[in-house]
C-alpha cells in the first residue's frame, strides 16, 4: 500500500483468522479500497464476507457460474 496501487490482490486473506478477527481484516480492506480509491480483488471461501464487496464473481472449475 506504500506505493499506492491501482490494484491490490488478496488471496484468502482471512483463511486461518477466527471469524472475529478475519471480519475485522476484511473491514479494514474495505476502508482502504474506500479511502484510496484502490480496486481489490479477493478470493475467498467463506460466504460471510460476501456482503463486503461491491461485486461478486463465483468461480467453479476455473469458469465463471455467477455473478
Amino acid at each position: 500500500l506504500a506505493n499506492h496501487p491501482a490494484l491490490l490482490l488478496a488471496d484468502e486473506p482471512t483463511g486461518q483468522l477466527d471469524a472475529q478477527t478475519g471480519l475485522a481484516v476484511m473491514e479494514l480492506l474495505r476502508a482502504v479500497v474506500v479511502s484510496e480509491g484502490v480496486t481489490a480483488l479477493v478470493a475467498t471461501h467463506d460466504p460471510q464476507l460476501l456482503g463486503l464487496a461491491d461485486r461478486v464473481l463465483e468461480l467453479s472449475d476455473g469458469e465463471v457460474v455467477e455473478h
